[in-house]
């Protein structure tokens, strides 16, 4: 394939995405391969020779779309949305296009100064002080990395990075028992260690209790440990808790303890000044995530963290040899240094076409519509015999059972998601096994949501 074939070609792949994203409805939400069916149906080897356009399309329109479970679908209520609105669609193919490497400023200045704008809109968008910045990474799960590689190292007075943490204190990290398994994943890379990270208890509303922070806080430094940071969790994954941080916040302040906040799902909802005072205390904080990628329209990958002052996360993560050295700038604003790749993707692309494509307002309404959609769906769920609704609506999350226990249950979402129109997923909330709902694609409309309420029905013995 050569590039004056690609007109005609991505003509097609458009024309494909087209129908592909219209047809969705019509399929099962699911994949609907068992395991190993389509990697038995691929060739063992790459081919020697060059194969035609024709015949690879073609494969790839016989095996692929089958095979994919759909994060597109309009019914696609499971885990977390991971959202493809069609201006973020045409930027990613710009992207690939141009196949732009944006680990320095010098190796591509309009990756870095347009990610330096976008993060600016959103800091207004969302409502955050003006002076935090920010950068993109590819995840949350990196981002909350950065953050908590940065408590370690301010903890450690920066001498981890050349001193590894043989011989060190033992550091402890503290999140509330509600908070996602990426902050788990942090405390194991980082090296602060499983071990030390505190699931401190919450209240009944699920948010972290202040006072058992700060008595384990006080235990922790009563025994010889070194307190480093607290995560607050906002929109936890399996049920949308959120942390009171503006309760919390002066408790790790108190101990000089710097804090970041997950809000991978719902920090999108921070553009609507009414959804804000879930996460009161957060512009107060050092460092907050979220995805746009998850509930703003823009592609996978997209996660957006902003950053109060950004001096220790790049002190932490910045490493300058002699060959990334940009000579005669010494001004410029290098991404490589605020994460841990160095490689860099022209992610604030879909992020500039989003935001423009639909504007503030059109986010703004289809988070609205989609809260709004959750609290109904909530509402009739409630009304049907034998089902109890475990947590209520969080923005557009809630969890819900049968009466009858957790293998009545289990067997319930197992007949759902065979039955093939909605796709839902399941969570653990107070020893039970409950039902996850959760809206946010981007093409969702009312009548889809309510079809969960009729596959329900037709799911019931």
């Amino acid at each position: 394939m050569r590039h004056d074939d690609l007109p005609a070609w991505s003509a097609r792949a458009a024309a494909w995405i087209r129908d592909y994203h219209a047809g969705l409805r019509d399929r099962p939400v699911r994949a609907q391969v068992r395991p190993g069916e389509l990697l038995s149906a691929l060739p063992r080897a790459a081919p020697e020779a060059a194969e035609p356009p024709e015949e690879i399309f073609a494969d790839f329109e016989r095996l692929i779309p089958g095979a994919l479970t759909h994060w597109q679908h309009p019914r696609f209520f499971a885990y977390f949305p991971a959202n493809a609105a069609p201006a973020s669609i045409l930027a990613e193919q710009l992207i690939a296009g141009i196949g732009a490497q944006g680990m320095l400023w010098q190796t591509s200045p309009a990756a870095t100064e347009l990610e330096q704008a976008m993060i600016g809109w959103l800091v207004r968008a969302t409502g955050m002080p003006e002076g935090w910045t920010g950068t993109i990474h590819d995840s949350a799960t990196v981002a909350t990395l950065c953050a908590v590689l940065t408590m370690r190292e301010k903890a450690l007075g920066f001498e981890g990075l050349t001193e590894g943490l043989s011989g060190a204190p033992r550091l402890r990290l503290y999140a509330s028992a509600q908070t996602h398994s990426s902050v788990d994943k942090a405390a194991r890379l980082s090296g602060i260690g499983q071990a030390n990270l505190v699931k401190v208890p919450t209240r009944d509303d699920l948010s972290m209790d202040p006072a058992a922070l700060e008595a384990a806080i006080e235990a922790d430094l009563a025994a010889g440990y070194t307190p480093c940071g607290v995560v607050f969790c906002a929109g936890g994954t399996a049920v949308g808790a959120f942390d009171d941080i503006a309760a919390c916040l002066p408790v790790a302040r108190a101990h000089g303890l710097p804090t970041h906040v997950d809000a991978a799902w719902a920090g999108s909802a921070l553009v609507c000044p009414e959804f804000r005072p879930l996460m009161a205390g957060a512009e107060e904080c050092d460092s907050l995530v979220f995805n746009p990628h998850k509930w703003m329209g823009a592609q996978f990958d997209c996660a957006v963290q902003l950053l109060r002052d950004p001096t220790d996360q790049v002190r932490t993560l910045g490493l300058r040899p002699d060959y990334l050295q940009t000579p005669g700038e010494s001004a410029v604003t290098d991404f490589n240094e605020w994460t841990v790749p160095l490689g860099r993707r022209m992610r604030a692309l879909k992020l500039w076409f989003v935001l423009r494509a639909y504007g503030l307002e059109g986010v703004r309404a289809r988070l609205r519509d989609h809260v709004a959609w959750t609290a109904r769906l909530c509402e009739a769920l409630r009304a049907e015999p034998g089902i109890e609704i475990v947590t209520e609506p969080r923005l557009s999350l809630f969890s819900f059972a049968l009466a009858e226990g957790d293998a009545a249950t289990e067997a319930l979402l197992t007949r759902i998601n065979a039955e093939g129109r909605v796709y839902l997923t399941q969570t653990r909330h107070a020893g039970r096994f409950v039902i996850r709902f959760t809206c946010g694609t981007w093409d969702c409309t009312e009548a889809d949501v309510m079809v969960v309420r009729d596959v329900l029905r037709a799911s019931r013995p």
